[in-house]
């Protein structure tokens, strides 16, 4: 990331919290703490409107509404192959949502004339993508589900389980999950559930995403990964002015 670029991030990461250590904003940026203390100072001898305290963190003044906002050719490019993606690999209304969050962008920007890029992504054909959302509903809302699974030898199985993440590898869907009949984690192909419904069970204490890599000894970078992801500065709910 140009520093340029990483000026601008701060200050709309701070936007609508009431405190942001430096700590913090180095994780979410990946640079260390000192470069963070070295870009708040810069920030505020421009006359930046951010305050800061040591031991407390930074925050910006009320009132502050930052610059448009602005993608360069290869991010735009990016968000379009990604919105090709989930049309041929998603559920219907995440698909048209990303398409819809799309066209807003590139109405905004003005974007016509954009070369497109040579990367395109075939269609699943008759996958079960309708099972999508009530997978992710359950992964979100953290309650179990009962699966009417068909195994590799094609042997028909009910599990209730606790679902915990769904991956996507390229030609095929797989649920995360903590499966009560066998007191473990598994993953279970999507194209082989026949049947879906509300579970009895209450959520076990012991499921967790990360201790599902953990168990698949998917190794430290891929739960580095996963964490990244999952508590990036947008996902959390702090807002307001101190």
């Amino acid at each position: 990331m140009r520093r340029a670029d990483r000026l601008m991030q701060i200050l709309l990461l701070l936007r609508g919290r009431r405190r942001t250590t430096a700590a913090q904003l180095a994780q979410w940026l990946e640079v260390s703490q000192r470069t963070v203390y070295r870009d708040m100072a810069d920030l505020l001898a421009s006359g930046a409107p951010v305050n800061g305290e040591a031991g407390e963190g930074y925050w910006l003044e009320a009132g502050f509404t930052p610059p448009p906002l602005s993608f360069a050719t290869d991010e735009l490019a990016a968000l379009e192959v990604g919105a090709r993606m989930l049309s041929a690999w998603a559920d219907s209304a995440t698909a048209h949502a990303a398409a819809s969050a799309l066209a807003k962008i590139h109405a905004v920007l003005g974007s016509a004339g954009l070369t497109a890029a040579p990367l395109f992504a075939p269609t699943a054909g008759s996958y079960p993508l309708a099972r999508l959302p009530a997978l992710r509903q359950a992964c979100e809302a953290r309650y179990c589900l009962q699966l009417h699974y068909r195994d590799e030898a094609g042997n028909a199985t009910l599990r209730e389980v606790a679902p915990l993440g769904l991956f996507f590898w390229g030609d095929r869907w797989t649920l995360a999950a903590w499966c009560l009949l066998r007191g473990d984690y598994r993953h279970f192909r999507i194209d082989r559930i026949a049947q879906l419904e509300p579970g009895t069970a209450p959520w076990p204490a012991q499921a967790s995403l990360d201790a599902f890599l953990q168990h698949s000894d998917a190794g430290d970078a891929a739960r580095a990964r996963l964490h990244r992801e999952t508590h990036q500065p947008w996902h959390r709910q702090d807002s307001g002015q101190p």
